[in-house]
């Protein structure tokens, strides 16, 4: 009989070790694809962003501008340490080695995207201020954390 209760405890314990393996995995692919589907609809946003800027359509972009700051704020809980690998990701492992500096990176592209909405009525270049508050964050990512193309 205690045979049969420790068979029982023995499959028991591998099932469910098998299953939260396997919602692990999961967990790490949908947090993979979580970071790429954000920072593909972000490189969307400003794409949309710099053609409204330059026709002046500044109340059309600020909602935009909103969004793009939430989705950098959000990102910095899609890098957690079991996710630097696997699924298609692009990113390096750069990122987990200096994560303070990336997260910072991070959080300064949400607080810049702010600022543009804040300031892109009253600037007079849009062009140069557009580059300096949002363009300049992604190079610094892409050429820091990202894998080349």
């Amino acid at each position: 009989m205690k045979n049969k209760f420790l068979l029982f405890i023995f499959v028991a314990a591998s099932f469910l070790n098998t299953n939260f393996i396997a919602h692990s995995e999961e967990s790490i692919e949908d947090i993979i694809k979580g970071r790429k589907a954000i920072f593909s609809n972000n490189a969307k946003l400003a794409k949309r962003v710099n053609i409204l800027l330059r026709e002046f359509e500044v109340e059309e972009a600020e909602p935009i501008i909103f969004e793009m700051s939430k989705n950098y704020e959000n990102l910095l809980n899609y890098f957690p340490e079991n996710s630097k690998e696997g699924y298609g990701t692009e990113a390096l492992p750069i990122i987990w080695e200096e994560k303070d500096a990336f997260n910072a990176l991070m959080q300064k592209a949400a607080d810049d995207m702010l600022q543009l909405a804040k300031v892109m009525e009253e600037v007079d270049d849009i062009q140069a201020t557009y580059k300096k508050l949002m363009w300049a964050n992604c190079n610094a990512c892409h050429s820091r954390y990202r894998k080349p193309h």
